[in-house]
């Protein structure tokens, strides 16, 4: 008789899932994981909500800046990485352009730093974004899903929401109506 080892419960992960969105003035933001996660939650009443997923690791950023008319624009991506006994790249992506060619970052974070790897709900700092307003930023991450229950509450309180309902918040985890990254559309999950 074969005895097969107990299988431990498995996480649902998307390989890749990609969120847009588009500032409505000029950045220079740091990006938590808290953020990243906050990005897509379930409201369990109209004041509160959970994060849908509880690790999440970026594939790449990906940053459009259109320069107004005779002024630059500058776009700029760091992967900080930054907590106690450990830090990221630090490797700037950055672009500048005049006239009407936009400028355009595509970073992505080496293997070995934390946001190249799975990262949970921290106020530790995945990346630093810049642009002008109007900026479009394109984030590839995969998200990891709780399988045993163990929901994180996001950070701001939700208002009005419907309760069961999935919503997308800013970038920088806030609500739409307080974000300097609204969401553009949904969840696209590749």
């Amino acid at each position: 008789m074969i005895s097969h080892p107990p299988q431990l419960p498995s996480y649902g992960i998307t390989k890749d899932a990609r969120i847009r969105f588009a500032t409505n003035a000029a950045v220079e933001t740091a990006i938590s994981y808290q953020n990243l996660l906050d990005t897509v939650l379930l409201a369990v009443s109209a004041t509160s909500g959970f994060d849908v997923f509880d690790a999440v690791r970026i594939n790449s950023v990906e940053a459009w800046g259109i320069a107004a008319i005779g002024t630059p624009a500058t776009v700029s991506v760091v992967f900080n990485g930054e907590t106690v006994g450990a830090a990221g790249d630090q490797k700037l992506h950055t672009d500048t352009s005049m006239g009407i060619e936009p400028a355009h970052v595509k970073a992505r974070p080496d293997r070995l730093t934390q946001a190249g790897q799975y990262q949970a709900s921290t106020a530790n700092t995945a990346f630093t974004i810049a642009g002008p307003s109007g900026m479009v930023v394109d984030l590839s991450v995969s998200f990891r899903q709780p399988m045993q229950g163990q929901a994180v509450a996001c950070q701001n309180a939700l208002v009005g929401a419907d309760t069961g309902a999935i919503f997308y918040r800013g970038l920088d985890g806030k609500s739409s109506s307080l974000t300097a990254f609204p969401v553009q559309g949904a969840l696209s999950v590749i």
